[in-house]
């Protein structure tokens, strides 16, 4: 998957937006209620709970690429939500464990490597935060489906993720198990940015 960031200005600042995007998330997160867990998600087959479960491996195992070490699959591993609070703290704790590591790149040439994506090849640090940056906008918004709450990032992360999303490439590979993002949808002209967001990615808004 390429996803070009030259729209997206300087490194520090997708850090920063993605940090906000993080930091957003984990408030929708502890928004989550025993009562929530088995509600239905956009995510096909997925429940509150394992959108959760999901949203908090990937924070661990990009903080772990980041660190240098992707390559162990146990930091990617899903654990399912069983205890509604324990699995809210260990969210927001794997959401600042991912901002940190992410702070501490010295640049956006450093390696990532991302089994998930490709175990034959590694990513660019600037290219893999803007992976999991447009995969949490996007998570965000399922999960804000899933609770029946209200979802609107600022003007600017969503002006950052437009492009982001639009690079994305779209066609048979989404039709997948395995791909994050489902075939692009179209939309009537004059659509909002989240809306626009959302719709190349596969989502109905």
């Amino acid at each position: 998957m390429r996803i070009s960031l030259e729209a997206e200005g300087p490194f520090e600042r997708l850090r920063l937006l993605h940090a906000r995007v993080v930091r957003d998330s984990v408030a929708l997160v502890e928004r989550v209620t025993p009562g929530d867990l088995g509600r239905t998600t956009p995510c096909a087959g997925w429940t509150v709970a394992d959108l959760l479960a999901h949203m908090t491996a990937q924070h661990r195992g990009f903080a772990a690429a980041a660190l240098g070490d992707g390559a162990e699959l146990a930091h990617w591993s899903v654990h399912p939500v069983t205890d509604t609070a324990d699995a809210v703290a260990r969210y927001a704790e794997a959401a600042e464990h991912v901002v940190a590591a992410f702070a501490a790149l010295g640049g956006p040439d450093r390696p990532f490597l991302l089994p998930e994506f490709t175990v034959d090849r590694t990513f660019p640090a600037g290219r893999a935060v803007g992976f999991h940056f447009i995969d949490y906008v996007v998570h965000g918004w399922d999960m804000a489906r899933g609770l029946d709450l209200p979802y609107d990032p600022d003007a600017d992360i969503l002006d950052a993720a437009l492009p982001i999303a639009l690079s994305v490439p779209d066609g048979a590979t989404r039709l997948s198990a395995d791909s994050p993002f489902r075939p692009g949808i179209p939309l009537p002209p004059g659509a909002g940015t989240l809306d626009r967001i959302l719709a190349a990615l596969g989502r109905h808004p």
